[in-house]
């Protein structure tokens, strides 16, 4: 979710008209909240009443801020030098909806951020709400919890207790993706952005275990890795078939049975990987539960570009600057000639 603060400019509330109005509010409001709930790490490791699980991750935390900066050339500001307990289990709730018979997901557009594949709210109840109102409207709908989000570098984004527990190279890789959100930015494309983030993600993670990491969080991380692969090729497999069905020739009702019959197959074949390589490992278990065309269009825009991505970099002989350099070139094209561009010169 990218929620800028811009939003707070009463002609942005304006020009969104009166639907709009209150889900501005809320998302202007829920992160001010937020923010007041944040104080500098720094504070948080004088207090004689953190916890040491806490205080260790938090110096673990600022040790990876400052090979953000060092190593990755990251931004360098007061984003994630300060933390905040949240009390609940997700900083927001996203919203994704798609047609029965298409993977292209609904977008919402707002002033001056564009237009995004999601709709992020602060309070649980009101995205179910938002989602059954999507479902009576004859949308397949996902709502999901999202640990963390950037404001694009309007705002010194904080640290949160959603996701400060993870495992060091998914903390880290956390930290290195919603940073890469301030380097560049496209609106009205959030597979782009999101594919950026997360190439940089990846190979951050990657960079800091091998630099700084423990040889139990490089095996940790290589094990969370690993299925993560397997799950892409899964899930991959199945878009593909998906989106070859429903652009297909067949009637709406034939298209209907054969993805009722590609959805039963997914999940036998999730519960075979699960059985014979993640010796019942159940983290995936949620996404199958409720898979529908919105979790697979969600998905696509984390996911689809990565490799472009990272093949970019290597062009750019693994050069964190030249690579941002030409990321932010492409992300000022239109549309389409972006996508055309990142495909064609990483061929």
């Amino acid at each position: 979710m990218r929620l800028l603060l811009v939003l707070l400019i009463p002609l942005a509330l304006c020009l969104g008209g009166c639907a709009d109005l209150s889900y501005l509010s809320q998302s202007v409001g829920g992160h001010l909240r937020l923010m007041s709930a944040a104080r500098p790490v720094n504070e948080w490791l004088a207090d004689s009443a953190t916890s040491p699980a806490l205080r260790t991750r938090l110096e673990q935390s600022q040790r990876m801020r400052d090979f953000a900066i060092a190593e990755l050339h990251l931004p360098d500001n007061r984003s994630y030098r300060s933390y905040a307990d949240l009390h609940r289990s997700a900083a927001v709730w996203n919203v994704v909806a798609a047609p029965e018979l298409s993977l292209s997901p609904k977008t919402w557009c707002f002033p001056i951020m564009g237009c995004v594949s999601y709709r992020g709210y602060f309070d649980q109840a009101a995205a179910r709400q938002m989602g059954d109102q999507l479902k009576a409207e004859g949308w397949e709908v996902m709502v999901y919890p999202v640990p963390a989000y950037s404001t694009l570098g309007w705002t010194s984004d904080p640290l949160l207790s959603t996701f400060i527990g993870y495992q060091e190279g998914v903390l880290a890789g956390m930290i290195f993706h919603e940073l890469a959100h301030q380097v560049a930015y496209a609106a009205d494309d959030t597979a782009f952005n999101e594919s950026f983030a997360t190439a940089v993600q990846e190979m951050g993670a990657d960079a800091w275990l091998q630099n700084q990491g423990s040889e139990r969080a490089r095996e940790a991380y290589q094990v969370d890795q690993t299925r993560r692969r397997q799950f892409s090729a899964l899930t991959r497999d199945y878009q593909v078939q998906l989106t070859a069905l429903y652009t297909g020739s067949l009637s709406d009702g034939e298209k209907r049975a054969a993805k009722a019959e590609l959805m039963s197959r997914l999940r036998t074949d999730y519960a075979r990987l699960k059985s014979d390589s993640w010796q019942g490992y159940a983290g995936y278990d949620n996404w199958f539960a409720q898979t529908n065309n919105a979790s697979f269009a969600l998905l696509a825009s984390y996911t689809d570009g990565v490799p472009d991505f990272k093949t970019l970099f290597e062009r750019e002989g693994r050069d964190w600057p030249r690579f941002y350099a030409e990321v932010k070139r492409l992300a000022a094209l239109p549309k389409a000639q972006r996508h055309a561009e990142l495909t064609s010169e990483i061929q």
